[in-house]
Formats: C-alpha cells, structure tokens, sequence
C-alpha cells in the first residue's frame, strides 16, 4: 500500500508513451491549440470554469501548469498524436494531495478526436504512472453529473462513483451538482 508520494517524479518532467500517443510537458507554442480547447463551446459545456477569451488566458494556464510542477502540487501532459504530431488534449493530475496520497485528474480533447479512443489510451497510460510512479493510492475525478461522455469513461477505466453532491458547486452565479469518482490502486489488482 502506498503511504508515500514518490516527490522525485518532480525532478524531471517524465515524458511518456502509449501505443498511438505521446504524453510530454506543456510548451508555450502549444498556447493557440489549448485555447482551441478552451473557448469550445462543447468542451466547456460541463467543465464549469470559465472559457478562455484569449491566447494569453491560455499561455496563463501553461505558466500555471509549469509553476505546479515546480511546486509539486501537479503534474499535466499535453497529448499529441504521434502520426499526425499534433497536439489534441491534455490529461492533468492537477491537485495532488501528498498527505493523503490522492491526487485529483482533470481532461479534455479538441473535439475532433473525441470518440477514437485517444482519452482511454491516455488515461490508462496516466493511470498506470500514478499507481506505479507517483505511488498515489487513490485518483478523484470530480464531474458534472450532465457529462455523460465523461462518466461512461471513468467507468470504462473501473473509476467507481463515490459520491453526489447536490448544488455544492457555485459557479456563475448558479449552484450545480458535482459526482464525485474514484479509483484505488487496488481496484486494478
């Protein structure tokens, strides 16, 4: 059981690798595709923050992203398609919480690749490295209970509902609903 996060992952940005995938760090000229993610309509329909407006919302994120990193409080890829070497999402462990070795997921595809599988490879990729070299012991995903595509995948990667919170969420002046799912490291065993 891991009791421990596994802090020297945070030396070195570790670049992975799937079978149609490749998992590297965030870099500024990848600005203009994470704002074509961002300020998409049906991207953001559930993911309840705000649309980006401008690429500098964008490289605002990166340099968010990068300054995690830094401080150990999350690691994000950028995802690119190695036949095309196009950028077309990102997978993010971006809240790690060290003292309870959990760490909280968050995703999105640019909309053209939705339904090819790039998520589930890239998720089961990410998994992987979190129970094998991040040594967390549980993954949280937080979802807005209309994200269906969303859910049908943390449950096709064995993510078990933990909780639903009714209106625990404020955002825009509305109060929202959140589902709450988990996977632990020994859910896969």
């Amino acid at each position: 059981m891991n009791t421990e996060i596994n802090t020297k992952i945070f030396n070195k940005f570790p670049e992975l690798e799937s079978e149609r995938l490749i998992l590297r760090e965030f870099e500024e000229r990848d600005a203009k595709d994470l704002f074509l993610i961002r300020s998409n309509d049906d991207v953001m329909n559930f993911m309840d923050s705000y649309k980006h407006q401008t690429i500098q919302d964008s490289e605002k994120l990166i340099n968010d992203v990068h300054k995690s990193f830094k401080e150990g409080t999350g690691i994000n890829w950028a995802i690119i398609e190695k036949s095309s070497n196009k950028f077309i999402g990102y997978f993010g462990f971006w809240r790690i919480m060290k003292e309870h070795c959990r760490a909280e997921i968050g995703y999105a595809l640019k909309p053209e690749f939705w339904g090819n599988g790039f998520m589930n490879e890239a998720m089961n990729r990410l998994i992987g490295f979190g129970f094998m070299d991040m040594n967390v012991h549980s993954i949280e995903a937080n979802v807005n209970p209309k994200n269906e595509k969303s859910i049908l995948l943390l449950e096709k990667v064995n993510f078990k509902k933990e909780a639903y919170f009714r209106e625990n969420y404020l955002f825009d002046g509305k109060f929202i609903d959140s589902i709450i799912y988990s996977l632990l490291e020994t859910d896969l065993k």
